[in-house]
């Protein structure tokens, strides 16, 4: 292959990478008994990844049973990925008054 060739090929290749999407990943707090923040937008293959601050166990669970994390301990994570769009409204299992919403467009 000359070096014309391999000038294309690297430049071609370049511009295809260029426009790849990253997917985001959102944090999510649970501290003083609620999630922060409540209401979350996000991009069909994003991720959203809930943290527990607080002393007490939590969940993140979807309503409609489409995800839940493990009981999150102080300290500990989990990351969710949204691979359809769609709003899902989310609480904690162990702690039903905790609310919150993901929007996923």
């Amino acid at each position: 292959m000359n070096n014309f060739f391999k000038t294309i090929l690297a430049t071609s290749a370049a511009i295809c990478l260029s426009g790849m999407a990253h997917a985001a990943d959102i944090k999510a707090n649970i501290q003083g008994m609620s999630f922060s923040p409540a209401a979350i937008t996000v991009s069909v293959g994003d991720t959203v990844t809930f943290t527990n601050l607080d002393g007490a166990p939590h969940t993140a669970t979807a309503a409609d049973g489409s995800f839940t994390t493990a009981t999150l301990r102080k300290g500990k994570s989990e990351t969710i990925t949204f691979k359809t769009d769609g709003s899902f409204d989310f609480f904690c299992k162990i702690h039903p008054g905790m609310k919150g919403t993901i929007i996923v467009q």
